[in-house]
């Protein structure tokens, strides 16, 4: 039987990529709060999560920042008018982790490698092989597989562009990872499994909702 939600090591968490997965991606990153575009369904995404008892974090990579192309003000500028836009649908992020150096830094945080992850493994407690990790990019199916998370992809950012021929070699070597139209769907999938679990550990029979109103 799972812990309550609120327990330290039986906290349910959702770790998210944000560009492509939370607002639309842009090749020159964004850089203040009005180039943030959510995309449709995101926020609503976080908030069922949330109202099924997960806890949202954001890890995303913010190069642009060793770039000198925004600064530490712009960035949480930005990660404010999402927490805005999250409120708005009644959800919400309890962190948002980054790293803030470009490739060439050589640092431990940048994603694929999972320092970034870990750290919010420890600042949270949580075991990361129960831990979902949602990204838009081959990058975050490779952090969630060096984190030992359960690796989630979506088709709302770059990848979405490729033909389903193009798509399935790129993802053939990564056979765990479960792959969504979107953040809702992404959040659905999720909150049945967990549904499912937890009926077959009361020996129960799993119906599965049908109506995305049920998720909350």
């Amino acid at each position: 039987m799972p812990r309550p939600a609120d327990h330290a090591h039986g906290m349910k968490l959702v770790i998210l990529g944000r560009d492509g997965t939370l607002n639309r991606y842009r090749d020159d990153h964004v850089k203040a709060p009005e180039e943030l575009d959510p995309l449709p369904g995101a926020m609503e995404a976080v908030a069922r999560l949330n109202h099924a008892g997960w806890h949202t974090v954001l890890a995303t990579n913010q190069a642009g920042i060793g770039r000198g192309l925004l600064d530490m003000a712009s960035l949480n500028a930005v990660h404010l008018r999402l927490n805005q836009l999250l409120a708005e649908k009644g959800g919400r992020l309890d962190a948002a982790f980054f790293c803030p150096h470009t490739p060439e830094e050589g640092c431990a945080c940048r994603k694929p490698l999972p320092g970034l992850i870990r750290d919010i493994g420890q600042r949270f407690d949580v075991e990361l092989a129960s831990v979902h990790m949602v990204g838009a990019s081959l990058t975050d199916l490779q952090t969630a597989r060096a984190a030992g998370c359960v690796p989630h992809v979506v088709l709302s950012g770059p990848l979405g562009a490729l033909a389903e021929d193009e798509l399935r070699p790129l993802l053939a070597g990564r056979p765990a990872a479960q792959v969504h139209a979107d953040l809702a769907a992404c959040a659905e999938a999720i909150i049945q499994e967990e549904r499912r679990r937890l009926a077959e550990a009361r020996g129960q029979t799993f119906a599965p909702d049908t109506q995305a109103g049920d998720l909350n």
